[in-house]
């Protein structure tokens, strides 16, 4: 890592592109140091005040000695994205007769790949898929068992076995006697429950989903029931496949949200893989390969500025840091160090000021090290002692030690016996 305190206090703008290439942006007194060590040479300085009378004036630019707080800044490059590309969960079997066009956006209740003319439709959840989503063999029975009760539901009066005539009451026989208490009611909550109802938090997931996407009739619970294997085969003749009511475990796949497509592992007319489609998140992001033995700085949540392509810069916080390092390529990359890195991916939480950049090298400027409330001076009014360390001068010709801290912005934090705020201090030619 290339500091400031080692280039010079006035750095060059960093060039872009470079793997693993770190610039820190702290000011830096050698330079000065140097052109000045004369200074010492002549016996002027010291290891307090002196008398500076037969010094020649080395300048009139005089500047106060201040208290302010100091902030090191450091410059590392980064991948502006989507992301890694992570395979789609997909696990229904058959050919591959239609596939998205690449970087097209997919939401919920859309179709990400078609397998067998049939469409492998995008839901929202963090369970995966692992089962078949339908009525039991018990709650079929009870279902058909229960035909002639409900027969007035979605226009389906069949009439039979004398039930659901006119006389019958709303919630009893055809006497108009109540129904028993704790008994299901047609059409209720409590339809088509029995002790064989699919049931888990995949159900509700999916039921979740379902009516999120429009679809009405059922309850949003852990339960399967035979009014969700109603709504199922609506949605079902919307996709325009047979409505049987059950939910395949390769019908749907899972994600946080929608998604961006990255590239087809298969084309059209061959079987499907594990490897089928790629896909990423639809927000921009940014990917850090840090070094494993400097990345103190990326601590998730901690708040970094993204420099882009265009000289803007935006907002960024770290989100998640890899736990693996990855060593470096052979040669450790053009001008890179050959540490190990770990990947750093950055959030930008307004997307808009990104524009319209999908892919492009950006910097990330981290705070490293802080000062606050130190006693400062600029870089350039730094001396070297003859007896070696660095000293000031003040307005009045005479030189004092000083002892030096952080170096950042231009300026270098000072302390010793002889230093107080405002005094007024020299800046060598």
């Amino acid at each position: 890592m290339q500091t400031d305190h080692e280039r010079g206090a006035a750095p060059a703008p960093p060039p872009r592109g470079r793997r693993g290439r770190r610039t820190v942006l702290v000011t830096s007194a050698l330079a000065v140091v140097a052109a000045v060590a004369v200074v010492g040479a002549l016996g002027l300085g010291g290891g307090g005040a002196q008398d500076g009378s037969s010094a020649p004036p080395r300048s009139h630019s005089t500047v106060p000695v201040t208290r302010a707080t100091l902030t090191e800044r450091t410059t590392v490059d980064g991948q502006l994205g989507y992301g890694t590309e992570i395979p789609l969960p997909v696990k229904v079997t058959g050919t591959v007769t239609w596939l998205p066009g690449e970087s097209s956006t997919v939401k919920r209740g859309g179709t990400l790949l078609r397998v067998d003319d049939r469409p492998v439709v995008l839901l929202y959840g963090t369970l995966p898929m692992y089962r078949e989503l339908g009525l039991t063999a018990n709650t079929r029975q009870d279902t058909r068992q229960g035909t002639r009760q409900d027969a007035g539901t979605e226009g389906d009066a069949r009439g039979e076995a004398g039930q659901g005539t006119a006389d019958q009451g709303p919630t009893g026989d055809a006497s108009g006697a109540p129904a028993p208490s704790g008994s299901p009611t047609p059409g209720g909550a409590g339809a088509g429950r029995t002790a064989g109802t699919l049931r888990g938090m995949d159900v509700l997931q999916f039921e979740s989903n379902l009516a999120a996407l429009g679809y009405t009739g059922f309850t949003v619970d852990e339960e399967f029931t035979d009014l969700t294997a109603r709504a199922v085969e609506r949605w079902q003749k919307d996709l325009g496949l047979p409505r049987t009511g059950t939910v395949g475990v390769g019908d749907v796949v899972y994600s946080t949200g929608k998604v961006r497509i990255g590239h087809a592992g298969v084309r059209l007319g061959s079987a499907v893989t594990e490897d089928a489609l790629t896909y990423t998140g639809t927000s921009r992001k940014v990917v850090v390969n840090a070094s494993a033995a400097e990345d103190s700085w990326a601590v998730r949540g901690a708040t970094v500025t993204i420099g882009l392509p265009d000289g803007k810069s935006v907002k960024g916080e770290v989100a998640s840091v890899g736990k693996k390092a990855t060593a470096p390529e052979e040669g450790g990359g053009e001008g890179g160090s050959g540490a190990p890195t770990v990947p750093v991916t950055i959030t930008i939480k307004d997307q808009e000021s990104v524009g319209r950049l999908e892919s492009a090298p950006v910097t990330v400027e981290y705070v490293g090290r802080e000062r606050a409330d130190v006693l400062t001076v600029p870089v350039a009014a730094l001396v070297a002692l003859a007896e070696g360390g660095h000293g000031l001068e003040t307005a009045d010709g005479r030189f004092v030690a000083v002892k030096t801290g952080l170096f950042a912005d231009g300026r270098v934090e000072v302390s010793g016996s002889a230093v107080r705020e405002g005094m007024k201090v020299r800046i060598p030619e």
